[in-house]
């Protein structure tokens, strides 16, 4: 009976012991950084799909313009122009400037599209002067 007694105490103190307030405030303070770098990685790539968005529409609203331009019947006016155009609820700041190609009947245009502050996109496009 004395020997079941003393396994019994043996048992019970095994299982009292545990992690100490040292050991638990360090795994916190571990998780607790990787928790915030996890949060910072996440901030970063919503702005990355914000950024890559405005890019993707100010590259659609290029493209439009370069189709314009190499469609239409008359030549584009040589020089600088820009305004402002909207595609899906936003407005889009251009620039267009047209210059011929020395010896040659052809006429360089280069398309420059921004949205707001957002990364500018260009475009050249070649076509015919006649």
């Amino acid at each position: 009976m004395a020997i079941i007694s003393r396994l019994l105490r043996k048992s019970r103190a095994a299982n009292q012991s545990g992690f100490s307030l040292l050991e638990m405030m360090v795994a916190l303070a571990v998780f607790a950084i990787a928790a915030l770098a996890l949060i910072k990685l996440q901030g970063a790539s919503l702005f990355q799909t914000a950024e890559l968005d405005n890019r993707l529409y100010s590259e659609i609203v290029a493209r439009n313009m370069a189709i314009a331009i190499t469609t239409d019947p008359r030549p584009p006016a040589l020089g600088k122009s820009s305004g402002e155009t909207s595609n899906e609820g936003r407005v889009f700041n251009w620039t267009t400037e047209a210059g011929k190609i020395e010896d040659s009947d052809m006429i360089r245009v280069n398309i420059a599209v921004s949205q707001g502050t957002g990364p500018q996109v260009t475009l050249t496009v070649l076509r015919s002067a006649l």
